[in-house]
């Protein structure tokens, strides 16, 4: 597997070594000693979800302020733009947010670390998006930073409007949201 560094050092995109012939393709798409070591720390996951999703759905940007989750995303079927951004107060990159364009077709992963807002906007017709996560939902802890913050100027490569649910259309501008030490 290869790790691709990011902009921010603690988040690290993963492309998988694709195995192909004229049958088809094969790949791991999970090991847990190469993920440990890649990460530089043991991560457990305790819950998997499945996301599906039509064009310019905009989902997010989440996060959990207790037991915050780390997460391993990717797509299998589709594309997405994925957004990660900093909430840890104390990082050199607090407010600083990375993108990543994720698909069936590069089958790259990208490792969200506890303390950052997740979100994701659809660029294809229909998506199927999965993710691990190192803690179980608790929507009482979730809170949900502006999509669209002109602080944190995340830009979306979409036309027009997202599709929106009503908490992330009303989501916390940075300068109000509750962050990480």
């Amino acid at each position: 597997m290869k790790q691709i560094l990011t902009s921010i050092s603690d988040v690290i995109v993963f492309e998988p070594t694709v195995y192909g012939d004229a049958r088809g393709a094969f790949f791991e798409s999970w090991n847990q000693r190469a993920f440990d070591a890649l990460v530089g720390r043991e991560v457990r996951f305790v819950q998997d979800n499945h996301s599906i999703s039509t064009r310019n759905v905009l989902r997010g940007l989440h996060y959990q302020v207790k037991q915050p989750q780390g997460k391993l995303v990717r797509v299998v079927s589709g594309e997405v733009f994925d957004v990660v951004v900093d909430l840890r107060r104390a990082s050199p990159t607090f407010g600083r947010w990375v993108g990543e364009r994720l698909s069936a077709d590069n089958r790259r992963m990208l490792w969200v670390p506890e303390g950052f807002a997740h979100g994701f906007v659809v660029l294809s017709d229909r998506v199927e998006f999965l993710y691990k996560t190192t803690d179980y939902y608790a929507p009482e802890h979730e809170r949900t930073l502006l999509w669209n913050d002109p602080k944190v100027g995340v830009r979306w490569p979409i036309e027009g409007a997202p599709i929106l649910k009503p908490k992330d259309a009303a989501g916390t501008p940075l300068a109000q949201a509750e962050t990480f030490p």
